[in-house]
């Protein structure tokens, strides 16, 4: 819950942003804010089914640090895009959010496949971010001092 808040103060759509060209398949932007939120309550549901199928202790602390650093990277995301205003720095760590999304389902697929399962979703809203993050950087780069 406070990641999606958090989030969600991160992303500023004010005029920088609005005056980004954007690839005609881009979602409207109202569409943002259900995803993300169906999202989160995904990863939720799939952090406490792997909680609690986790057969050790330290399985157990993996999953938090695992998902702690997800967190991290979904948040850094957000800051270097729209607080920094630099969709360019934010593609090169968008690599390490899908890697974390990627970690998350692979350590928790041999003890808790359903949670992994409902971090699909996830994953694949993020893999498209990425192109869009990629087709924004094409349509309106070079990003930085000018």
């Amino acid at each position: 819950m406070l990641l999606a808040v958090l989030g969600a103060l991160l992303t500023d759509i004010g005029p920088w942003y609005k005056s980004l060209k954007q690839p005609r398949w881009k979602p409207p932007d109202w569409a943002f804010g259900p995803i993300w939120t169906l999202i989160f309550a995904a990863a939720a549901a799939a952090g406490a089914l792997a909680w609690g199928r986790a057969p050790t202790e330290a399985s157990r602390v993996w999953v938090v640090t695992l998902f702690a650093l997800n967190g991290v990277f979904n948040v850094l995301w957000s800051v270097l895009y729209f607080r920094f205003k630099r969709p360019d720095w934010a593609l090169a760590e968008w690599v390490l959010l899908w890697l974390s999304i990627v970690g998350l389902i692979v350590t928790m697929a041999p003890y808790a496949p359903t949670a992994s399962w409902l971090l699909v979703p996830y994953l694949l809203w993020v893999s498209t971010a990425g192109v869009l993050n990629l087709a924004t950087i094409r349509l309106n780069g070079p990003f930085g001092p000018r």
